[in-house]
């Protein structure tokens, strides 16, 4: 069995491959946000760093040929120097809808995680709600496997395939949750929840009392209370409606047509007179 310099398995030269998938980043780290350094940051805690520098030199050459993305598992086949493809596999556990209903519960009652999740972004802060569940959001260790013969473990085709997972995550956070078990429209949709707003309560609505002459010309009502009438409160975000209302399942060039309005409705918030 041929050996490389570093003492991993080398079976002779990489075959070139066209359409492959390619990193976007040329040199240096991969991964731009921070959930996908802190998988990266996985990634590279359990890995020898001659593999991740030959997986990280695969991810960019496109030797990856497909990713596929399902709840608890990703697959892929990577080129090796071999002519058939290596089969890459790497599992996580998959939260139940229990726990999932736990998560949402959570996250609806935090206001400004709601806004943001459902403004399609990914809060810092929202680890902890899963780690005080009892549900970490990032797995402390990946169930992986590939057909290659390297014997170390993980060899530079796993490498490669996370790296590539890692800049999906940076493209679409919510495939981070997607792989533990809930899709994106599912739990943005839980999180609109059914919308129930109070009646504000009229403050010309007095309870009925005897009439006398002395009160007979006053309103009832106080200076304070009448200044509370509408027009002086706080105005309603202008995107409002994008967050309650169901979102329509259209796309423009792969981008739901929701995330394309919302900044249009902010310019027409902002064109407001104040």
């Amino acid at each position: 069995m041929p050996v490389g310099p570093d003492g991993w398995f080398d079976g002779g030269k990489t075959i070139k491959v066209e359409g492959g998938i390619k990193a976007r980043s040329r040199r240096g780290s991969i991964g731009e946000e921070w959930w996908s350094r802190r998988f990266i940051d996985i990634l590279e805690g359990i890995c020898d760093k001659g593999r991740l520098d030959r997986g990280r030199r695969y991810a960019r050459q496109g030797q990856v040929l497909n990713l596929d993305l399902e709840p608890g598992r990703l697959s892929a086949r990577v080129q090796g120097s071999r002519a058939e493809p290596y089969q890459v596999e790497v599992k996580i556990p998959v939260f139940d809808g229990e726990a999932w209903t736990r998560v949402e519960e959570a996250l609806a009652h935090q206001a400004m995680f709601r806004a943001k999740l459902l403004a399609g972004e990914m809060p810092t802060q929202i680890v902890a709600i899963f780690d005080d569940l009892g549900l970490p959001l990032f797995p402390a260790a990946l169930d992986m496997s590939c057909s290659c013969p390297d014997w170390g473990f993980p060899c530079k085709h796993l490498s490669a395939v996370l790296y590539l997972l890692a800049e999906a995550f940076d493209d679409d956070p919510f495939l981070v949750l997607a792989w533990r078990g809930r899709e994106r429209d599912v739990l943005l949709s839980a999180l609109r929840g059914p919308v129930v707003a109070e009646p504000p309560a009229d403050p010309l609505d007095m309870p009925d009392r005897p009439l006398r002459v002395d009160d007979f010309y006053s309103s009832g009502v106080s200076l304070a209370k009448l200044k509370e009438l509408p027009g002086g409160g706080p105005t309603a975000p202008p995107e409002l409606l994008l967050r309650v209302l169901d979102p329509p399942a259209v796309r423009v060039r792969h981008i739901p047509l929701v995330d394309l309005l919302r900044p249009v409705y902010r310019d027409l918030g902002d064109d407001q007179p104040s």
